[in-house]
């Protein structure tokens, strides 16, 4: 069983790559752009970068081919701290990455479908725990480089600081309610790609690290960590040969998810008329026009562009899985006619579509969000009901806030900021859990019980996080092009109102309810002592209280 998991999982992106017609006369160069002229360098790390770095890792007891874990390397780490880092410095500075680092071991996990499937498992590959320091250490010099260089696209938002799921919804959101608030209409493709990590390939990627500048030694380290890895399965105590990996990135590893998102970096190449929000390999593109007719014939003219871009690149376009959706003008909703194809095969039509584990709708009514996140709180009561005559009101409150807070607060300054009669449920239900954790009745008022609990209610909760990302804002601590939907209101003047923004102008309700409009009202009206904090911390903490206290 072992031996035959391992075959499937190492031969999975091989695979993949051959069942690619390769254009004629396609090139990787014709993508790339302007090439950096400044180059990398790799400073020497030392002992206190090594235990930081150890000590920002969780405390995990999955346990690599040395049969070591991350606790026992957190235990240790400051008597092997110096020759540690004289191997990472090592390693640096002749560009070759050690070998026994270059082992994983993989467990299967199972995903969904028939259990006796190779397909239906998903690989769970245990790195070295040397190698996550070596690679840290990398990635941190890489970052910099990469950040000082301007090299990734602002619709990347996956694997990079100051970055998340909620700020590439958002920036969708935006970008959609803008053209409908515009009077145009918009077609959002949302793409599947098959393994996409598990099909980089090793000669492309490394052509466009050069292209960005990581040359010389820092080339040569990559070059030395992606070739010549080995995995092999292991189910309980038993465990398979060692087999060569010969493409893809690491699953599981720290540098793995940073060189893909600089593999797929020049995508935004490939169109001019395609607008991206891109999350690691989650791809979502969208165009605008004032005719459908015509939005339809120019979409399908760029997406064969795109899916040439995939061949060349050799990732693998998943036609079946890849959705469109239209928005804007609900008199065209209702058209059935609508079709668009990649290269003669038909995309499906969806009216509502899951991205980056948040609902989108056709409308942005942000309704099949709350129900599937009603649906999901109420499980998670049903296992409080269970449970409450067992545990004390302490032990209930840490299970509301492990199982019932994540679902109600993620992403929920996009998809919260709708109408109250839509969001009525999920304050409900809210009461309904808070009630249960503080062992009250039914119809017990629940103000007091939000404040004996230090909780915030939901409206109160999306506002919450709606004024994070203006304070982020307000402090230039976002990306450009979400940055740029907030200014001040005064600009560089120093008089009354200094820390206000300005309000945007808008036409329709559905872009009112956008953060860039309602979260600057939010924040014209808080006091200015919370306002003018330096840091989002203490922003946070203000904020808070100031809640609480209404």
């Amino acid at each position: 069983m072992v031996e035959g998991f391992n075959k499937f999982f190492v031969n999975v992106g091989p695979k993949l790559q051959e069942q690619i017609n390769l254009p004629q006369g396609g090139c990787v160069a014709h993508y790339l752009g302007k090439r950096n002229p400044d180059t990398i360098f790799l400073k020497d790390t030392d002992k206190n970068e090594i235990i930081a770095i150890v000590n920002n890792f969780k405390k995990k007891t999955s346990r690599d081919w040395n049969g070591i874990d991350m606790t026992i390397v957190k235990e240790v780490i400051i008597n092997i701290a110096d020759p540690l880092a004289h191997i990472c410095n090592v390693s640096l500075q002749t560009g070759f990455f050690p070998t026994k680092m270059k082992t994983a071991k993989v467990i299967p996990i199972f995903k969904e479908g028939e259990k006796n499937l190779y397909n239906n498992y998903r690989p769970v590959s245990l790195l070295s725990q040397f190698s996550k320091i070596l690679e840290k250490i990398f990635a941190t010099r890489m970052d910099s480089f990469i950040d000082k260089h301007g090299l990734l696209i602002d619709s990347q938002y996956g694997f990079r600081p100051n970055r998340s799921t909620s700020l590439a919804l958002m920036d969708l959101v935006e970008e959609l309610t803008s053209t409908i608030d515009n009077k145009k209409m918009a077609i959002g493709v949302f793409i599947d790609l098959k393994k996409a990590f598990d099909t980089i390939n090793h000669d492309i990627l490394l052509h466009k690290l050069e292209s960005y500048g990581i040359r010389g030694v820092g080339l040569n380290w990559v070059q030395s960590y992606i070739g010549q890895r080995k995995q092999f399965v292991q189910i309980g105590d038993k465990k398979s040969t060692l087999r060569n990996i010969t493409c893809g990135v690491p699953q599981g590893s720290i540098l793995g998810p940073k060189l893909f998102i600089i593999y797929i970096n020049n995508i935004s190449n490939a169109s001019r008329i395609l607008k991206n929000v891109i999350f690691a390999d989650d791809t979502n593109v969208f165009c605008e026009g004032g005719n459908l007719e015509q939005l339809l014939e120019a979409v399908s003219t760029e997406l064969t562009k795109l899916k040439l871009w995939f061949d060349i690149n050799r990732l693998s376009l998943n036609v079946k899985k890849t959705k469109f959706m239209v928005f804007g003008k609900s008199n065209t909703q209702a058209n059935t006619h609508i079709e668009l194809k990649i290269d003669n095969i038909k995309i499906e039509r969806v009216f509502e579509y899951s991205f980056l584990g948040v609902m989108i709708d056709h409308k942005l009514s942000w309704r099949p969000q709350v129900t599937r996140v009603h649906s999901k709180l109420a499980r998670c009561v049903g296992i409080l009901v269970r449970v409450r005559h067992i545990l004390n009101i302490q032990s209930l409150h840490t299970l509301y806030c492990t199982l019932f807070a994540p679902y109600l607060s993620y992403c929920v300054e996009v998809w919260g900021n709708t109408s109250k009669s839509t969001l009525q449920a999920i304050c409900t239900i809210q009461k309904k859990a808070i009630r249960i954790v503080n062992k009250v009745g039914y119809y017990e008022h629940t103000n007091t019980l939000f404040l004996k609990l230090n909780i915030l209610k939901f409206m109160d909760l999306k506002d919450f996080k709606t004024l994070q990302i203006v304070f982020k804002a307000r402090n230039s601590l976002l990306s450009g092009n979400i940055q740029s939907w907030f200014s001040d209101r005064l600009g560089d003047y120093n008089l009354r109102g200094k820390l206000k923004l300005r309000q945007p102008k808008v036409h329709s309700t559905l872009k009112s309810r956008c953060i860039s409009v309602c979260g600057v009202k939010l924040w014209n009206n808080l006091p200015d002592k919370i306002k003018d904090c330096n840091h989002i911390a203490q922003f946070k903490k203000h904020l808070k209280l100031y809640t609480l206290a209404k």
